[in-house]
């Protein structure tokens, strides 16, 4: 069987347990992170090409539209494409489509991970943390197949109400990183500052300072581990949220190989 890569982007780590779940179906797939700039942009050689990618604010995070343009692929290979949301998928499969020419698109939604906007149980349809997970897990290996096998689907939407909603994304992250703030119980541990793909946190005097940089991963808050950061008090009234089965260090990688 010919090799696959999936481009992934991923802040509470939902998006990137959705896309080993597919390479393990797979087999032989390589998973580059889009948390910042590719490690590896040249996809020639490898037979499908895919890019796992969540919902925010109604499009794509930021960044990662740079990063799928700069994605050099074979003109034959199968393209598909993976969107998680907490409700609706967006316009981010649109643009990614009209980048690349999609073969084949799916949709699992998940837990929420703006936890300054929704509980991260805030989900269509609603269902806890361990239910929504093990959902993901049947559908992603159902995704698998479908791209092993090489099914088409249709092109998908525009949502143009998604598209304006996305463009006003950028100032409201930048809104919201001022709201960022460490509680006194944090540890000065560092993992906020390696997890963040932008540069935007630096450790000072053993405690974190936040920029204004920020693309609203909230890996910062969702991992850490003595839940110290918030965006404002209603994130810490909430309850915290990231994927059980990946860890700070997992989602810090560039390149993942899954046999």
């Amino acid at each position: 069987m010919g090799k696959n890569i999936i481009y992934c982007y991923s802040g509470t780590g939902n998006c990137l347990d959705i896309a080993k779940n597919i390479a393990a179906e797979l087999g032989n797939t390589d998973i580059v992170m889009m948390r910042s700039a590719p490690e590896l942009t040249d996809a020639r050689g490898y037979e499908r090409v895919g890019f796992v990618f969540p919902c925010y604010a109604g499009g794509l995070p930021a960044g990662v539209e740079d990063s799928v343009k700069s994605v050099r692929m074979d003109f034959d290979c199968y393209r598909f494409g993976v969107v998680s949301c907490a409700a609706y998928p967006g316009t981010g499969m649109h643009r990614i489509d009209k980048l690349v020419h999609l073969h084949y698109r799916a949709t699992v939604t998940h837990q929420c991970s703006c936890i300054w906007l929704f509980p991260h149980d805030m989900m269509l349809p609603p269902m806890k943390a361990p239910q929504a997970q093990a959902r993901s897990e049947k559908k992603a290996k159902l995704i698998g197949q479908d791209v092993k096998a090489k099914r088409a689907t249709g092109h998908p939407p525009l949502h143009p109400l998604n598209a304006a909603e996305s463009a006003a994304w950028p100032l409201m992250s930048r809104l919201k990183a001022k709201k960022l703030a460490v509680s006194d119980i944090c540890v000065g541990c560092g993992q906020c500052s390696r997890l963040c793909p932008k540069g935007n946190i630096r450790m000072v005097n053993g405690r974190p300072v936040f920029g204004d940089d920020c693309l609203q991963c909230l890996s910062c808050l969702q991992y850490c581990p003595y839940a110290a950061i918030s965006v404002g008090k209603i994130t810490d009234r909430r309850e915290h949220y990231h994927n059980p089965n990946i860890t700070a260090e997992e989602l810090m990688q560039k390149l993942i190989h899954i046999d």
